[in-house]
């Protein structure tokens, strides 16, 4: 599939944060479809048990593609919501230190509300895990005091990723 742009990274997201020493500092790619993808490796860090990763940050990422689907489809890192539902659904073990894929697209939007459907795959195409996410929309200062989205979502990366193999 396409990639007709890149989205910003954080400072200190978990999933996407560039300054998080813990984090996984996944980029995310806007598709020509619509929809959102990231090309990622979980590291040793995030084990639960020895060679497999943690379920809350496998569902973690998950989430973190549900609002990136909305800037995906939108074309614009404007749009803010927390998540006040998220299904997954681990359908084999996610391993670290190997490529990954992640896809989301938004399969509901409303003014107050938007859902969207999120996978992430292996190298071979296999689904590891999948979900639905719902999240309510919100300003960036109803979600957090202080907030500063342009201060915090402040890295833009430049890379040669043209395209990604769903």
């Amino acid at each position: 599939m396409k990639v007709i742009g890149k989205q910003r990274n954080s400072k200190m997201c978990i999933m996407c944060g560039l300054d998080n020493e813990y984090g996984v500092r996944a980029p995310f790619y806007n598709l020509e479809d619509g929809s959102v993808a990231t090309l990622f490796s979980y590291r040793e860090a995030h084990q639960s048990y020895p060679g497999r990763v943690h379920g809350g940050l496998i569902t973690a990422m998950l989430d973190e593609m549900g609002l990136r689907a909305l800037w995906a489809k939108e074309l614009s890192e404007k749009s803010f919501g927390v998540t006040f539902s998220l299904d997954t659904k681990y359908r084999k073990p996610v391993p670290y230190g190997v490529p990954l894929v992640g896809v989301g697209k938004i399969v509901r939007d409303t003014p107050k509300f938007f859902s969207a459907q999120v996978a992430l795959y292996d190298s071979c195409g296999n689904i590891l895990a999948n979900g639905t996410t719902n999240y309510m929309r919100l300003a960036p200062e109803q979600i957090a005091e202080n907030i500063s989205v342009h201060d915090e979502m402040c890295y833009m990366i430049p890379d040669d990723v043209k395209e990604i193999e769903i």
